[in-house]
């Protein structure tokens, strides 16, 4: 029986945090720390919502930071899923931080993470595939398979000769 399948729309969560000083370093900066756990927190409720089951963490991709997070920033959160596996699913999640005195905006970071939904007894279930509506979800849809090959090989759970669709990108037998 073919899956159910959801728009990537039905899946976006958004969140938003005020950065307090015990959320800071000596700095005053955001603790990188503090901000991979919301990224965790925002992305897996996304997960849930496409899933509609419990779902645990399963790889978090490389977390870059552009620029620094200030105490006293209101930090914005988004999620969503851009593709599905059987059981798992690589959400985007983008940070934005925003100084509200002087009303400026800065794109902090984006990362994946990859979660796999599983049942009550944490055996991993099948969920809905992913449909990409726009032209940006198509794009991340079509890369989700490369990016997932690829952490793969990096856990040591594929060979890179198996990573069939990473070939165009590098010299691979």
């Amino acid at each position: 029986m073919p899956r159910k399948k959801k728009f990537p729309r039905e899946s976006v969560v958004s969140m938003t945090e005020l950065v307090l000083p015990n959320d800071t370093n000596t700095l005053s900066n955001l603790m990188g720390g503090r901000l991979m756990h919301w990224m965790d927190v925002v992305s897996a409720i996304s997960a849930q919502k496409h899933s509609n089951r419990i779902v645990v963490t399963a790889s978090v991709d490389n977390i870059s930071f552009k620029h620094p997070i200030r105490l006293g920033n209101v930090v914005t959160l988004t999620a969503k899923v851009t593709r599905a596996f059987n059981s798992s699913m690589e959400v985007r999640i983008d940070v934005k931080a925003e100084d509200i005195p002087s009303n400026t905006i800065t794109e902090s970071n984006s990362a994946f993470f990859t979660f796999v939904a599983v049942d009550q007894l944490g055996r991993p279930i099948d969920i809905p595939e992913v449909e990409p509506e726009t032209e940006e979800e198509k794009a991340l849809f079509d890369g989700a398979l490369h990016r997932r090959q690829l952490r793969l090989i990096l856990a040591g759970r594929m060979k890179p000769s198996e990573a069939k669709e990473l070939k165009s990108y590098f010299d691979i037998p």
